[in-house]
């Protein structure tokens, strides 16, 4: 559920206290100076995906402060990034100063003081979370506040575009839903910020474990794309094709294991509809980005033990024999071998 908060009803006299309020609830409390003579409306919208809150802020000209005196009265440490919109901010923070225009985000830390000036209209996408969450050093997330990250430059651009998506997509989720994609989006800024300070693990949990769940997702988004391969998904992460080899490695499989056993499993159900649908085999294959019909025979029968035409015509039939006998993969396992490495 979205909570709205907005300034626009009321007089410009009796914005300025308003929207004061509306920051320091949203965020955290907060000295807030309009710069307006003529305070003009503001309005923020908000939503919750597990403990991270996730804001749509529009505004005039302002600056906000986090002071030492606001740190001591509330004690609590939360991270803020933002994704700017339309509008540039100018941040303070462990001594640094940024300019943030917009596609471009920035994070914040609100155990230290910190200030930020916008000046004219503008709007901004923030995520407001426990630091606890976080599982990156201190000393690395204290380089990374009040600095600057493009949207379009290599890994910021795969971090801005997923928080992105969240802020789109979240009040949609379900709360376990919401959780999981929130955890994801954690795990790619530990991985952003382990990168951006030299800290690249790629057998750390943090890291490998945001990649894989992207890739994997990539993966079933593309399958019916014959040109799917390690050097394209690779490039659309902007990791190494190595890089994404030793993921897979890590999985227990390699990436070409993975691509053909999810066309397989694909391919499977379908041809178990296609007689209704009016569709060969040959289109099945295709549908799921197998070129050639003598090369997916082969590979279904190696995976199955049963060739597709077979399965297309007896299928359910030879699916409920091997689940009353307890039966061998086969016909009705679920899940294909995952064996040579073509695909």
């Amino acid at each position: 559920m979205s909570v709205v908060l907005s300034t626009a009803e009321l007089s410009a006299a009796d914005r300025g206290e308003r929207w004061h309020e509306a920051v320091s609830q949203t965020f955290v409390p907060l000295h807030v100076n309009i710069l307006e003579e003529d305070p003009s409306p503001g309005r923020i919208v908000t939503h919750h995906l597990g403990s991270t809150r996730i804001s749509d802020v529009r505004a005039g000209s302002q600056e906000v402060m986090r002071s030492k005196r606001l740190i001591a009265r509330d004690g609590k440490e939360y991270l803020i990034l933002t994704l700017q919109r339309r509008g540039s901010a100018v941040k303070e923070q462990d001594g640094r100063e940024c300019l943030i225009e917009p596609g471009s985000f920035s994070i914040s830390d609100s155990s230290r003081p910190f200030r930020k000036k916008i000046e004219g209209d503008f709007r901004f996408t923030s995520f407001h979370f426990p630091r606890k969450e976080l599982r990156v050093r201190d000393e690395d997330l204290r380089a990374l506040t009040a600095r600057a990250f493009p949207g379009h430059d290599g890994s910021a651009a795969l971090v801005a575009a997923y928080f992105a998506q969240m802020a789109r997509e979240g009040a949609g989720f379900d709360e376990i839903i919401g959780r999981q994609f929130v955890a994801t989006g954690l795990d790619l800024l530990a991985l952003f910020i382990n990168e951006r300070r030299g800290r690249f693990r790629p057998q750390a949990p943090e890291t490998a474990a945001a990649m894989v769940v992207r890739v994997k997702d990539h993966i079933a988004q593309n399958l019916s794309d014959p040109d799917l391969s390690p050097a394209t998904i690779a490039a659309a992460h902007f990791i190494s094709v190595r890089y994404l080899h030793k993921l897979f490695q890590l999985e227990g499989t390699t990436v070409g294991e993975w691509i053909r056993a999810e066309r397989l499993e694909r391919c499977r159900r379908d041809l178990l509809r296609s007689p209704a649908l009016g569709l060969g085999v040959a289109t099945v294959a295709r549908r799921w980005g197998f070129v050639s019909p003598s090369h997916f025979s082969r590979v279904f029968r190696a995976a199955y033990g049963v060739a597709p035409r077979d399965w297309q015509a007896h299928g359910l039939s030879c699916e409920r024999r091997e689940g009353d006998s307890g039966g061998a993969v086969g016909v009705g396992g679920s899940q294909p071998a995952r064996g040579a490495q073509e695909f």
